[in-house]
């Protein structure tokens, strides 16, 4: 029985342990968190990243290592490497971790991004904003996620705000992307460089979380998924990557920033399993989870194809009464085990229906019920 080690216990640890028992796998946690989810399923060790005790006891019988969580110190995976192989491997990691460094990347595979500017200080921002022009957003270099770390700035009174608010770390100041919508490609790749995509996914967001993915994307056409698919094996080969990663794209139709021609916009990458995939439980042949584990596995990649359409809706701040949304039709419940808090990803329904006008409908059904 194969033991694998997750670095990070949130709730995505939880559903890759939830796909891997029927699988046989066992599981242990890394997590400083007082309260983490995953702990409810396996072992966890209650330590922190750079703690070498920690980490020694973390890895001790495992067959290898992953993780949910992108921002673990690059020093831990390189540190637990030495021992045992970490998957998707530690680069993936450092070139996400870091937005300057993540664009970078991004235009060396040939992927088109929006401009941007390296913003290191306050005169830096000055000369940043004239290169770039309004209305742009300034964005913390590591760290952000679900909104955080971000301002936009659409007139110059907006400055002082947000230096106010994001000055005394390194930025970035990016050109706000006047897009259609923004889609989100999972890819997986396997240890022998088999690849596989689902299709692309249709996101909507509100306060910088994400709220609502559409699986299928709507009106989604062979030629953009192609496109997509492409600038994804871009990303895997120049990673040598292992796993399932998450590229989130901007669908424009204008003249874009530097690099490949398209329609597709490359805004950031996740390089593990990605809330806008979670609908694959239910609404694709193989779940994002059981893929990911059995391309770090070596076992065949299972099938991408969705299975109908589905709606995923994440549960933010409050939990709905259970008992009236499991009334809906083609309706799943995946609730985290997470103490409500505002702001808080306590959970997520999946709704799935052969029929698109029928999915909208109990999609209406929902937001009599939830906030989305």
């Amino acid at each position: 029985m194969k033991s694998i080690g997750i670095l990070g216990g949130g709730q995505l640890g939880r559903m890759l342990a939830l796909a891997g028992y029927p699988l046989g796998l066992r599981f242990r946690f890394l997590d400083p968190a007082a309260e983490a989810p995953a702990e409810q399923l396996a072992e966890r060790v209650a330590g922190a990243y750079e703690d070498l005790e920690s980490l020694q006891q973390f890895a001790a019988g495992l067959d290898l290592v992953t993780y949910e969580f992108e921002n673990v110190p690059v020093s831990t995976a390189h540190f637990l490497e030495q021992r045992l192989p970490v998957l998707p491997p530690p680069a993936a990691l450092a070139a996400a971790q870091d937005r300057v460094a993540e664009k970078l990347f991004f235009q060396k595979a040939s992927l088109a991004t929006a401009p941007f500017e390296t913003v290191d200080g306050h005169d830096d921002l000055a000369g940043a904003i004239e290169r770039i022009g309004l209305p742009a957003v300034l964005k913390t270099r590591r760290y952000g996620y679900d909104g955080k770390g971000q301002v936009i700035l659409r007139r110059h009174d907006d400055v002082t705000h947000a230096w106010e608010k994001l000055g005394g770390v390194p930025l970035i100041l990016e050109a706000f992307v006047a897009f259609e919508r923004e889609v989100s490609l999972l890819a997986v790749r396997g240890r022998g460089g088999e690849t596989a995509f689902y299709p692309l996914v249709e996101n909507h967001h509100c306060d910088g979380m994400l709220r609502l993915s559409l699986a299928p994307a709507p009106g989604l056409t062979s030629e953009l998924q192609g496109e997509a698919e492409e600038l994804g094996r871009r990303v895997l080969e120049a990673l040598g990557y292992v796993g399932v990663l998450a590229v989130e794209f901007f669908q424009t139709t204008g003249r874009r920033g530097k690099g490949a021609s398209g329609r597709l916009l490359a805004n950031e990458m996740a390089p593990r399993v990605h809330n806008s995939g979670h609908w694959t439980i239910e609404g694709a042949e193989t779940s994002q989870f059981e893929n990911h584990l059995r391309a770090v596995l070596s076992l065949p990649l299972g099938g991408t194809a969705c299975v109908g359409h589905s709606a995923m809706v994440n549960l933010i701040g409050v939990v709905p009464d259970s008992a009236a949304v499991l009334g809906i039709p083609g309706l799943h419940l995946h609730l985290y085990g997470k103490s409500p808090r505002p702001g808080r990803k306590l959970g997520h329904l999946t709704l799935r229906s052969a029929d698109p006008d029928a999915l909208q409908e109990r999609l209406e059904r929902v937001r009599s019920l939830v906030e989305i």
